[in-house]
């Protein structure tokens, strides 16, 4: 069996969700978090092997609530996403607070990344078919196109939306054979009539394509992927790391670049499964009787 690994991303502050540690929020019947299906996905698809990336003044309430008991079932690994993490000849400035991004996030992890892995967020459920479907990927025997092959999970954009507050979604734009020309972000996205639209800033609405592919930051990548990660961030700090205390090194934002200079090919694996996660106080409720009605229609054990 190929080594294949689960990378979550969970060192995010999350602001909109308010006070306490959104990743950790209680929502099955037992006081498992979304990470806890996710992983059971994913040891169920094939991973095996988690690394968590989190701060380091989290790492004793994951080892806690989640860690110790993923532990027993698979390979765990922590990586810890850092201010003062920048390559050599780089420094942090100090007036910096908001994190570098996802793309520094799995820098953070390099050491643990032999293998080709998967990326998701940890307040994300994914479903189970997008698990399967970047697993198989992974371990695909295939001719090489010369470039860096890797994919996403393409989520049906209705499929995502939430009732109590508008999102930021990236669109997708494919060739005829699946492949991601580019992502793009659209913010103030709602549900509306007509299934979905964006706020413009002058308060008028653009209707979307409610079927239209969105990326939900879920990504089947490799070791060699990594290698232009840390490329890419020397140039990034290099352009902004002094100029824009907010700009991050994000991970739609690379994978844009590396299509643009015909480096990557990324296959775009649409899943039909329902994407939720918990981005405002009231989402908590919604999620938590998602997970009740999965586990009445026998999708999950009542105890994981």
């Amino acid at each position: 069996m190929k080594k294949t690994s689960l990378v979550i991303m969970a060192a995010g502050i999350g602001s909109r969700f308010g006070k306490g540690i959104k990743q950790l929020e209680p929502v099955g019947p037992n006081g498992e978090i979304i990470m806890d299906y996710s992983i059971y996905d994913a040891l169920q698809a094939g991973f095996n092997k988690v690394v968590f990336i989190i701060r380091r003044d989290l790492e004793k309430d994951f080892r806690e609530v989640i860690g110790s008991r993923i532990e027993k079932r698979a390979e765990v690994a922590y990586a810890f996403q850092e201010l003062e993490d920048v390559p050599a000849g780089f420094s942090c400035p100090p007036e910096r607070v908001k994190p570098w991004g996802t793309g520094q996030a799995v820098l953070a992890a390099r050491e643990f990344l032999r293998e080709p892995f998967a990326v998701i967020n940890a307040d994300d459920y994914y479903g189970k078919e997008a698990f399967s479907k970047v697993h198989e990927y992974l371990i695909e025997d295939r001719v090489s196109s010369g470039k860096l092959d890797i994919c996403m999970a393409g989520f049906i954009l209705g499929n995502t939306l939430s009732d109590y507050g508008e999102v930021t979604r990236g669109i997708c734009r494919m060739d005829k054979e699946g492949r991601l020309l580019g992502v793009d972000e659209t913010r103030n996205i709602r549900k509306s009539p007509g299934g979905a639209c964006a706020v413009l800033p002058d308060g008028t609405e653009k209707a979307l394509d409610p079927k239209a592919l969105v990326s939900m930051n879920m990504w089947g990548l490799t070791p060699e992927f990594v290698q232009e990660l840390e490329q890419g961030f020397r140039k990034f700090l290099s352009q902004w790391g002094e100029q824009d205390l907010k700009k991050e090194y994000l991970l739609p934002d690379i994978v844009d670049r590396l299509i643009g200079e015909e480096k990557a090919a990324v296959s775009v694996l649409k899943t039909k499964d329902i994407w939720f996660g918990v981005t405002y106080q009231e989402d908590k409720y919604v999620v938590r009787e998602a997970f009740a009605d999965l586990i009445r229609r026998g999708v999950y054990p009542e105890k994981l």
